[in-house]
């Protein structure tokens, strides 16, 4: 399904030739017909004779709806441009052409109107060889131009025809799964409650469909759908669509509103963008202008960054980065305008490179002017690789969405990144042909070699301030990377996973770290382990160890299961610790149970150390108390 949306001077009869083709008045508001001119943004819809029905849509032309008329050109499929025959070329025909130009619409008819009025041909003649000059170096240069009158229905057939060929080789919209429909009507329906229209883009909504309303976030759920005021069950991308939302009421919508599927798109404040100064525009622009932007049915005030140059001069092309006053929901590759203030001037617009940049590039910097430059003309590998970058880790999906290319281009750009290295697969999950909207987890070479670098700098300097522990907490190492927890997991997962790390349970090291004691530590040490050597099942407490060799030496013995703590208090040499496991477990299998006081003769120790290590093994399951008694565990 197409979309056609006209465009041209106020005045010059867009509305009259549209009820003319279609037998449907767009102006829906009664000031519009009081006023005999398009105020808001008008609908019909007009069947080809291929069958096929196309939408149009009817902009207002004067100079003070301008910023109507943008909220209904940005997801059109060609241009229906008017051109008044008795007046000619006018102001706001220029500026519509200029617009028409920027949004990247190369597709079209011109229609020279009310010929009905002229009765010299000549005259005819001239306007159209002038309408020829204005049209030069635009993308309707080679539009068919047709003479018509709506009254008499003079070239309407024509008109129809001419629509159809130049839509008959423009592929429709493609379903990449993620639907979004910028809104730019809201009303109510008696029994129905709230509908929103616009044009459906990059997916298909379905009845039942759960819904979300950016940038606010308002959950909702597709209630009804229609195409042409025909009930349908799916809406399929690049028609006009009208979606009647349970859950959400009117005053919760407003213009310039996307509604999405949840979780497939991302509202921003800060968009790097393409730009082209309209030639004729009335001045140069420069860094920390005002401006307002128009994107989809959004309109916001912006202010511009200038990158890589201090001034834009009338015709001149450069970069920029535009800080916005609300939210917006954009994607690579969409179109848009930039707008003066005041007094209201159309300066220009183009193409968005990056809908969600990382932060505020510094105005010259060479490297992110490169990556703009690549995201702008590079090949479909480079783009994807590029969004890859600007993510850092995401899901494949989120990078395809990013990158903006389609189902095989963007498989082919992933095999390709993957075959050269560029793309590391850190959850392992991807086979040789990788779905692009998988949700693998994935990096760049770069990124990943820079976490990685991170990860094992944190735990060498840790094994550095720390050499007597045996190794990192995990959850600390966590907590110094500062990253999300899926990616965490992932990046450690895979240093283990190549020998970079070694974990053994909480901990992680490195593989050449081993405590090591110095020549002072392990006399201390020596000393220690003789004193439990010559006290096997009485031994020195906790806190006589700790007072003897020291807190980091102590906890390294203990790391190193040298010496076995069973209480707060309690410790035992690791020989001990087996000695008395082995034979607590062997006088209640030879007696069927055991008491306390039974394990302190037989150690010949005192109530202290029994105590704890029998509730140390009724901790572990080992033993179960009954009583004064205790039993095997089953």
């Amino acid at each position: 399904m197409r979309v056609i949306g006209t465009a041209g001077h106020v005045d010059h009869g867009k509305s009259t030739l549209v009820e003319a083709l279609t037998g449907i008045h767009p102006d829906r508001l009664k000031e519009e017909r009081e006023r005999e001119m398009t105020i808001d943004l008008g609908f019909a819809w007009l069947t080809m004779p291929d069958g096929e029905q196309i939408g149009i849509i009817d902009v207002p032309g004067h100079r003070d709806f301008i910023e109507n008329m943008l909220a209904g050109v940005g997801g059109i499929d060609a241009a229906l441009f008017v051109i008044a025959a008795d007046e000619g070329v006018m102001p706001q025909t220029r500026e519509h052409l200029a617009i028409l130009d920027i949004l990247n619409v190369q597709r079209g008819v011109v229609t020279l109107t009310k010929i009905d009025l002229i009765d010299d041909p000549e005259w005819i003649n001239l306007v159209e060889e002038d309408i020829r000059q204005v049209l030069r170096g635009t993308g309707l240069e080679s539009a068919p131009l047709v003479r018509v009158s709506a009254r008499t229905g003079e070239g309407l057939p024509e008109i129809v025809q001419s629509l159809q060929a130049c839509l008959v080789d423009h592929p429709t919209r493609p379903d990449l799964g993620r639907p979004r429909l910028p809104v730019d009507r809201i009303f109510t329906i008696a029994g129905f409650g709230t509908v929103v229209t616009g044009t459906l883009l990059d997916g298909s909504f379905r009845v039942g469909d759960e819904l979300v309303i950016l940038p606010a976030g308002i959950k909702g759920r597709v209630r009804g759908l229609q195409n042409h005021k025909h009930k349908v069950d799916v809406a399929e991308p690049g028609g006009r669509t009208a979606v009647n939302i349970s859950g959400v009421t009117v005053d919760q919508i407003k213009r310039g509103d996307v509604i999405a599927l949840p979780g497939n798109y991302q509202p921003t404040r800060r968009l790097d963008v393409h730009f082209r100064l309209l030639r004729d525009a009335s001045h140069s622009i420069k860094h920390n202008t005002e401006v307002k932007l128009f994107h989809g049915s959004a309109e916001v005030l912006a202010r511009l960054r200038l990158l890589g140059t201090e001034e834009l001069l009338p015709g001149e092309e450069g970069w920029l980065q535009l800080e916005l006053s609300g939210d917006v929901v954009a994607v690579r590759g969409d179109r848009y305008i930039l707008r003066r203030p005041s007094p209201g001037e159309t300066l220009g617009g183009g193409v968005i490179i990056d809908p969600q940049p990382k932060g505020r590039h510094k105005r010259f910097s060479p490297e992110a002017l490169s990556r703009l430059a690549s995201l702008m003309q590079g090949e479909p590998s480079e783009v994807y690789y590029q969004a890859l970058v600007a993510l850092g880790v995401a899901p494949l999906k989120e990078v395809s969405a990013h990158s903006r290319l389609e189902g095989e281009v963007a498989r082919k750009s992933i095999q390709d990144l993957l075959s050269q290295g560029q793309i590391v697969d850190l959850e392992n999950r991807l086979d040789h042909q990788p779905n692009p909207f998988a949700d693998s987890l994935v990096t760049s070479r770069m990124q990943w070699e820079r976490l990685a670098g991170r990860a094992l700098d944190e735990v060498e300097s840790y094994h550095r301030a720390l050499p007597l522990r045996q190794g990192m907490p995990r959850e600390e190492l966590k907590s110094r990377l500062k990253i999300p927890a899926r990616t965490f997991n992932a990046v450690i997962n895979r240093l283990v996973a190549h020998g970079a790390l070694v974990e053994t349970g909480p901990l992680v090291k490195t593989p050449t770290h081993a405590i090591r004691f110095n020549g002072s530590q392990q006399k201390l040490v020596d000393d220690l382990l003789a004193r439990f050597a010559s006290n096997l099942f009485t031994p020195p407490s906790i806190k006589e160890c700790q007072v003897a060799v020291g807190e980091d030496v102590y906890n390294a013995l203990v790391d190193l299961g040298i010496l076995v703590p069973v209480s707060p208090e309690v410790v035992f040499s690791a020989d001990g610790y087996d000695q008395m496991v082995t034979q607590v477990r062997e006088l209640i299998q030879a007696h069927g149970s055991i008491t306390a006081a039974q394990v302190r003769d037989h150690f010949n120790t005192s109530r202290k150390y029994v105590l704890a290590l029998l509730e140390h093994l009724d901790g572990l399951g080992v033993t179960i108390r009954e009583g004064d008694v205790r039993r095997m565990k089953r």
